[in-house]
């Protein structure tokens, strides 16, 4: 048989070798679970957090929570969001491992205070209560009221802005065989048209043009009459005041 020359068969035995090696390194590697220094792209995909798995994102130099979505308690999936300075911002769970439970969502304050939440049994808002208008007097003639022949203010208030927009609705009314007109002022500016005595005022519109400039602040609301007749009483009584979305 003829002999093999040496270097061939040394070749031989490096790559058999090299083949063991790697062999041996690809079975004897640690998970691939962690990324340093780079990012992982999703195009055109999904990712998938299946069958009580979780995605977690910690707060830089800490183990603590700032997000964190899915499996939660048993069969419960849910989602919290921490600020980066660890108090609670939002969340969406119930925190009794029913994967059928109705989850609140919650808005807390940099206190973990509760401010926000929806009413998950009969929807709505849970928190905060907002003040509603008290049942006003039926009898006309306890209204707000004037005899002026000049523009007066007969009812005020004041209120805090928080929405872009205002409804208001008035009962107006003038005492037998008498005329006159009702209009609102919004910071001492006209707000709406003006209407005659007996005529419903129902107007919903900007509180200001620009709302930056009124956001919080304590809103001024007039309710003003004035007689056009030679004498007689008019009358106006808000039944409506709520704020509104653009």
């Amino acid at each position: 048989m003829p002999q093999l020359p040496e270097d061939i068969i040394d070749r031989l035995t490096q790559m058999e070798r090299r083949i063991q090696q790697l062999s041996t390194a690809v079975n004897t590697r640690p998970a691939l679970n962690t990324i340093t220094g780079g990012e992982v792209e999703i195009k055109d995909g999904t990712l998938k957090v299946t069958d009580g798995g979780t995605l977690l994102v910690q707060r830089p130099g800490s183990t603590d929570t700032m997000f964190r979505v899915g499996s939660w308690k048993d069969a419960e999936y849910g989602l919290e969001i921490h600020r980066q300075t660890g108090s609670l911002a939002m969340t969406l769970f119930n925190g009794d491992g029913s994967a059928n439970s109705l989850q609140p969502l919650r808005i807390y304050d940099s206190g973990n205070r509760e401010i926000f939440s929806d009413d998950v049994n009969s929807g709505g808002l849970a928190r905060p209560w907002l003040a509603m208008l008290p049942p006003q007097d039926a009898a006309q003639t306890r209204w707000p009221q004037t005899t002026s022949t000049a523009w007066a203010t007969i009812a005020m208030s004041y209120n805090p802005v928080w929405q872009p927009k205002m409804r208001l609705r008035l009962n107006t009314a003038a005492s037998s065989g008498a005329a006159g007109q009702v209009r609102v002022l919004v910071n001492s500016a006209q707000w709406g048209p003006t209407v005659a005595a007996g005529t419903e005022f129902d107007y919903t519109d900007l509180i200001s043009t620009t709302f930056s400039t009124v956001y919080t602040t304590t809103l001024k609301v007039e309710v003003q009459a004035i007689v056009t007749s030679a004498s007689g009483t008019v009358y106006a009584t808000p039944v409506l005041m709520h704020g509104r979305q653009t």
